[in-house]
């Protein structure tokens, strides 16, 4: 039986709290369970605010500023599995653009995945409120993959 988890990534500390969690659930896994740990970083949308004249615009990336972001998400990305690699652990590193906890789902579902595993600021009320949460919306989706919330430490 083949298990496969997205792990998904924003370059920050806080992003990476889930990776020790994950690494304790495959290697504690039976030798006969084949797992792939997908890690995931999702770009913003492909648009720069600027400003034209008195209203706010959005100009579009260009195609190398794009290539150039995503390379550098691939190359974070592998450097972060590293240790999960260096312990026998198969890791894929994937890099999609569009919204958070949109994209998210979709990669784990277009993957058939059967966990997603992301940490979490921890914030609650006007915090949260304000600033939003990708984990929060993920919860709140409809789909049949599980999510496994870790609270970053502080």
């Amino acid at each position: 039986m083949d298990e496969k988890i997205v792990v998904p990534l924003d370059g920050s500390k806080v992003g990476e709290a889930a990776l020790p969690y994950v690494e304790d659930i495959v290697l504690k896994l039976s030798p006969e369970v084949k797992t792939e740990v997908v890690l995931l970083q999702v770009l913003a949308p492909a648009s720069i605010p600027t400003v034209t004249g008195r209203t706010p615009d959005a100009t579009p990336y260009t195609v190398q500023e794009l290539e150039k972001t995503e390379k550098k998400a691939m190359e974070y990305l592998n450097q972060t599995g590293e240790a999960l690699r260096s312990k026998g652990v198969t890791v894929t590193a994937k890099v999609a653009v569009g919204d958070a906890a949109e994209q998210i789902v979709k990669v784990a579902e277009e993957i058939d995945a059967n966990l997603i595993a992301m940490s979490t600021h921890g914030r609650s009320g006007l915090s949260r409120w304000a600033f939003g949460s990708v984990t929060d919306k993920g919860l709140r989706r409809e789909g049949r993959i599980p999510i496994a919330m870790m609270k970053a430490p502080r």
